[in-house]
């Protein structure tokens, strides 16, 4: 049955049976004229539904709705649905996808790009694709030069605390002993802590979720000496965001005479010691929050390939002090 218009008030609305599927909607309008167009365009699209399969018509701006209410990060994507807004998905190939991570972000590096914008754009249309919406999508990232990652230490933390504000210092060995990542360090507020039981609840913004954090005696100890009410919704560490903590950062660094490293060397620093202690891979990603166990190797590949990991293992004070049989013997 072909769409019919119906007034309702003063606006129009269409409704019938296109190609097995029921439609009832309003147009939007009171002008006649105007409302067959609408009404002629959306039994068109139907067809085309049918016809074709339902990518013919999908827009990423729907893909990415659909993305959003079944709870996926959302990190990253207002930027990408600005640039590709009613676009068909049909239409975007991996070259545009390519191109548009330029046309964004014009002056960033590779990783970036590849972080902030091919992931999501792929994520969003495979997402369709899961729910037989589309065809997936895959899509060549921009070649990014490896470094390795250089962490902080326990010894360079308590150094730059002793020249640093004592939330500054706090939040430092926060970091460095739980593997929080700043910006999750900062939303810390004080209904997150128990200091009794020294859990620290970590809102994981990057992938999404939460995970319950120990917390180690000498950043307890830290937290602790923080001038504070310690009312629940303060922020624990006071910063208001990530910004906010670089420039007194850089301060106490150079008041205590050390290399520049940044607060995410904190998180390198957890996982780095974490391995060389020799934590299993799987354990250190889930207490440090990483989503999985591949990209942790992949970033920390270094720590795991320290030839002296044994040396955590074995070469323990018991060892030490265990009786030695000598030749007589």
């Amino acid at each position: 049955m072909p769409l019919k218009l119906f007034l309702r008030g003063k606006v129009w609305h269409f409704s019938g049976s296109v190609a097995g599927r029921r439609l009832r909607k309003s147009t939007g309008t009171s002008d006649k004229v105007r409302a067959q167009r609408i009404a002629a365009e959306a039994e068109a699209r139907e067809w085309k539904r049918h016809l074709d399969g339902p990518g013919a018509t999908l827009t990423f701006a729907a893909a990415a709705i659909a993305y959003r209410e079944s709870g996926r990060p959302t990190r990253f994507l207002t930027k990408v649905e600005d640039y590709w807004k009613d676009t068909l998905v049909s239409q975007i190939t991996p070259h545009a996808i390519r191109q548009g991570a330029m046309k964004v972000y014009p002056k960033a590096g590779p990783a970036t790009r590849n972080r902030q914008f091919i992931v999501p754009t792929q994520a969003i249309i495979n997402h369709a694709a899961d729910q037989g919406w589309c065809h997936t999508i895959k899509v060549k990232r921009f070649s990014v030069t490896t470094r390795e990652k250089e962490p902080i230490t326990m010894d360079w933390a308590l150094k730059f605390q002793e020249h640093a504000l004592p939330h500054l210092g706090a939040l430092c060995l926060f970091m460095l002993t739980t593997g929080a990542r700043i910006s999750e360090a900062v939303n810390l507020r004080w209904q997150d802590v128990n200091l009794d039981t020294r859990e620290a609840k970590i809102r994981q913004t990057k992938i999404g979720s939460e995970r319950i954090a120990n917390i180690p005696r000498v950043a307890l100890a830290a937290i602790k000496a923080i001038p504070s009410n310690r009312a629940p919704d303060d922020r624990v560490f006071k910063y208001s965001d990530r910004t906010c903590v670089r420039q007194s950062w850089k301060s106490a660094v150079e008041r205590a005479g050390l290399k520049y490293l940044s607060p995410h060397s904190c998180r390198h620093g957890f996982a780095t010691k974490m391995l060389q202690d020799g934590i299993d891979v799987k354990t250190v990603a889930q207490m440090g929050g990483w989503k999985d166990v591949a990209t942790l190797v992949r970033t920390y590949a270094h720590a795991l390939n320290d030839h002296r990991i044994t040396d955590s293992v074995f070469d323990t004070e018991v060892a030490h002090n265990h009786p030695k049989k000598t030749a007589s013997n």
